[in-house]
């Protein structure tokens, strides 16, 4: 039995550029030249995710310019911007901190954890973005504006015509006996072949077929839903495991790592509902406040998805990067999607890509 719903991703990272320091000429030293301003950077999408990665400590975020092909970080003084410029990324003065963003993320996780609601740092807008969803109104909504209003101009609030839900189906690609959700990514443990999903899909379905009413393929073997959002399932019988993602016109994608995402990055999702569709990192280290319950550390993007796309793959060229956790919206109107990251899915579950 082939089973070809196996999702895939490009890692996308960026070329980073510093920017050159102002020369001021003195007209008495006609010989005096400024110091060379460090040069500008081309990276490959990797390089920029590792060189973000480099770069946390001491700044306030970071993001791909994808037009200008660069890396900009945040920081708040003249003396992080330099070590900035020194490594070969655009430095960005920005009026918040990180530790002062991570304050105004804790202060919402205790006064305003409402079901409907949504947050994540966006180091575009130097801000927490916080996202209520139609069903977050009267009263609930009057405590998330009073808390909201509460932090100033660390934090901004948007609406959402939507509703933040888990993507769980009944319906097609790997089914169970109540649910229809999307493979994510094939893994290996201890040399054994599993299916990486959503969590919330494997707290709902123990047995997984790939086709509706068809013969078991895998066994739910490991859920975590709510606080994370991903499950393992182990295959049963000799079922096609690729390490690859299904694009839905015929090919599939090749997926060799797991890699992070980073905030600009252009990134695809593969699913079994809305098949494939692309889209743009918006957040990291999102919190989502579903009915079920609130997760945590998630991938925000504006990738459309819906119902029965729960599980299946972000990626970028061969990295996988999430599981499609849930969002608001669908693939007529848009919307907002958010992952699981698969690192730490990986890490969690001691699997590994292949």
């Amino acid at each position: 039995m082939k089973h070809r719903r196996i999702p895939h991703r490009r890692t996308v990272l960026a070329s980073a550029g510093a920017l050159a320091l102002a020369a001021t000429a003195t007209v008495t030293l006609a010989n005096a030249h400024a110091a060379p301003a460090p040069s500008v950077a081309t990276l490959s999408p990797a390089a920029a995710t590792t060189l973000a990665s480099q770069l946390k400590t001491g700044t306030a975020g970071a993001f791909y310019d994808a037009k200008a092909q660069k890396l900009v970080v945040n920081v708040v003084d003249e003396a992080s911007a330099a070590a900035v410029r020194a490594k070969g990324a655009e430095a960005r003065i920005v009026k918040h901190s990180m530790a002062q963003l991570d304050a105004a993320r804790q202060t919402l996780k205790t006064g305003a954890t409402i079901p409907g609601t949504a947050w994540a740092m966006d180091p575009k807008a130097n801000k927490v973005v916080v996202t209520a969803d139609r069903t977050v109104t009267g009263a609930k909504l009057d405590r998330l504006t009073k808390v909201a209003k509460g932090l100033g101009d660390t934090v901004e609030i948007r609406h959402s015509q939507g509703e933040f839900k888990p993507l769980i189906a009944g319906g097609d690609a790997i089914w169970g006996s109540s649910a229809r959700c999307s493979l994510g990514f094939n893994v290996t443990k201890g040399g054994q072949p599993y299916i990486l999903t959503a969590g919330h899909c494997g707290n709902a379905v123990q047995e997984w077929s790939d086709q509706q009413g068809g013969q078991t393929i895998a066994t739910t073997e490991d859920s975590k839903f709510p606080g994370n959002d991903y499950s393992i399932a182990k295959y049963t019988g000799n079922t096609d495991h690729p390490s690859e993602v299904d694009l839905y016109n015929g090919s599939t994608q090749k997926i060799t790592k797991a890699a992070e995402a980073t905030v600009g990055e252009k990134v695809q999702r593969s699913g079994s509902t809305t098949q494939v569709h692309d889209g743009t990192v918006k957040g990291l280290n999102a919190t989502v406040n579903y009915q079920e319950g609130t997760v945590n550390g998630l991938i925000d993007t504006d990738v459309c998805a819906e119902p029965g796309d729960s599980g299946g793959a972000l990626f970028d060229g061969e990295s996988a990067l999430g599981l499609t956790s849930g969002g608001s919206g669908d693939c007529t109107n848009g919307g907002e999607t958010f992952f699981q990251p698969v690192p730490a899915a990986l890490q969690a579950t001691g699997t590994q890509i292949g």
